[in-house]
């Protein structure tokens, strides 16, 4: 056998890669993760930013998925209050849609699956004296309100990989996994970075390659399958804030569609998302014209005044890679997740499809299926531990950011707020021994100082300000100059 044999190598730097790296890690397997661009670059930092179980997909008699994904909503809260908070979500009865029976039994059900201790139940409101009511037209005059949660989803990546390599896993971003060749007892893998090459040997190989799992097998590996995965392109826009509210909106659409209508960054509201078919997962998804208008519009049903195309000041999207299930539609292909272990040889574990909300519970289930092939692979450990930050309890948020105001005087609860909402108990770290503004460097605009840079670049993988501004947060929205970031990182 090759020298310095790893237990594991995955390809892939999503949600689901980053997930199964630090389960994995932490179980006491060594573990390599390559992501040929920055960790979380593409479907897992163009979700809908939710932790939820989806309700619509009870339609669909998608049960256990449901199930499990409405559990893990308060497991995930638990162990990372500060980048995922509890929201409440208003859905308007619709006439000439779903019934109100339809809806509120679905609701009932929501609950029952969810197995809540944290999150409050549904209940009915009257929308002529709600104040959800307010923005939206007057002829909707009853609505439900049940419980979902939010997440910072490229953090949440991030977050994971951190954690991964605190517990001994190597990650690398911006490597490039160009062959994969089974020996005899390993796999010997080669991986590109700017322009040099390098060969990791691995007992099994996890493609988590996300949009690109098909591609990977057939043409890095190249091996003969018959699985393969159904592109889904999932589009949003983000508008200027269009309801006082802190709640959100899901509305019914007449094309058996539902939209969500979210606060966003204080500031915004992002809406999403769509469902149409994307053919390549090498062609960048982009939210098209003709889908922002179709957002736009299907919103426009709902809220009195109108959206217009100037009130969109942000478009994005990306690529589910749903496993191909045969469905006639993009919107009824299965949302869960399929693990493909092949033991033609060398073992290769594929991950088709997935949730953002059930990734911890997907990374899990690699571990059972690898079990046979790690026989001492260490217990279940994730639903109890908190992500880095995130070592404080569910509801304390708001303690956290009183404690750094007054540490930080100089802060102002707005800044206060952002930090701890991105850093959690790391923001103290983050700001070190500072007395005042000055003393974090050069300001960038939007409250990001050299210090925060710093850290993400020393601690967070970050290297360009695309990676800090869209994906370690979402300042991006407010510095419409990134030049002076552009010359700090490259000095």
């Amino acid at each position: 056998m090759a020298t310095d044999v790893q237990d594991i190598f995955i390809i892939g730097g999503g949600v689901n890669g980053c997930g199964i790296a630090r389960d994995a890690a932490g179980r006491g397997l060594s573990v390599v993760l390559a992501e040929m661009n920055d960790l979380a670059s593409a479907t897992s930092s163009a979700s809908t930013k939710l932790f939820h179980g989806g309700l619509r997909y009870l339609e669909y008699y998608e049960f256990r998925l449901v199930k499990e994904a409405l559990r893990e909503r308060e497991v995930l809260l638990r162990n990372m209050p500060h980048i995922s908070w509890p929201m409440r979500f208003v859905l308007p009865y619709h006439k000439g849609l779903r019934p109100a029976w339809i809806l509120r039994i679905g609701l009932m059900m929501y609950d029952y699956l969810g197995g809540r201790k944290i999150l409050p139940p549904t209940r009915t409101l009257d929308l002529r004296t709600d104040p959800a009511g307010r923005p939206l037209k007057d002829s909707f005059t009853k609505a439900f309100e049940y419980s979902d949660c939010w997440v910072q989803d490229s953090r949440l990546v991030v977050l994971n990989a951190r954690d991964a390599q605190a517990r001994g896993a190597k990650i690398l971003t911006r490597t490039k996994v160009i062959s994969a060749e089974r020996g005899t007892d390993h796999w010997d893998i080669t991986v590109e970075s700017g322009g040099e090459t390098q060969v990791y040997h691995a007992r099994l190989l996890i493609n988590a390659g996300g949009p690109w799992v098909e591609d990977i097998i057939r043409n890095t590996i190249r091996i003969n399958s018959t699985e393969g995965v159904r592109l889904v392109r999932g589009s949003h826009i983000v508008t200027k804030k269009l309801f006082d509210n802190d709640r959100s909106y899901i509305f019914q659409g007449a094309d058996n569609r539902v939209i969500f209508a979210i606060p966003y960054e204080g500031d915004y509201t992002v809406i999403g998302t769509t469902d149409q078919d994307h053919t390549d997962a090498n062609t960048a998804p982009v939210c098209t014209d003709e889908e922002a208008d179709y957002l736009r519009k299907f919103a426009s049903e709902y809220f009195k005044t109108p959206i217009e195309k100037d009130d969109i000041v942000w478009r994005y999207s990306g690529v589910r890679p749903l496993y191909d299930d045969g469905a006639s539609s993009a919107t009824e292909a299965t949302r869960d997740y399929v693990l493909s272990l092949n033991e033609d040889g060398v073992p290769l574990l594929s991950v088709f499809g997935g949730k953002i909300t059930t990734y911890r519970k997907l990374s899990e289930s690699v571990m059972g299926k690898i079990g046979g092939i790690f026989p001492n692979l260490g217990k279940s450990w994730t639903a109890d531990a908190p992500m880095p930050g995130g070592d404080f309890p569910h509801d304390g948020v708001q303690d956290k950011i009183d404690a750094l105001s007054r540490d930080y005087p100089f802060l102002g609860a707005e800044w206060a707020t952002r930090l701890v909402r991105t850093y959690g108990t790391e923001a103290w770290d983050v700001l070190g021994a500072a007395k005042t503004a000055q003393d974090l460097g050069e300001m960038f605009g939007a409250t990001l100082c050299a210090a925060e840079v710093d850290w993400l670049v020393k601690r967070e993988f970050a290297q360009t300000a695309e990676d800090i501004l869209w994906r370690r947060t979402r300042l991006g929205l407010r510095i419409k100059d990134a030049a002076p970031l552009e010359q700090y990182l490259a000095g």
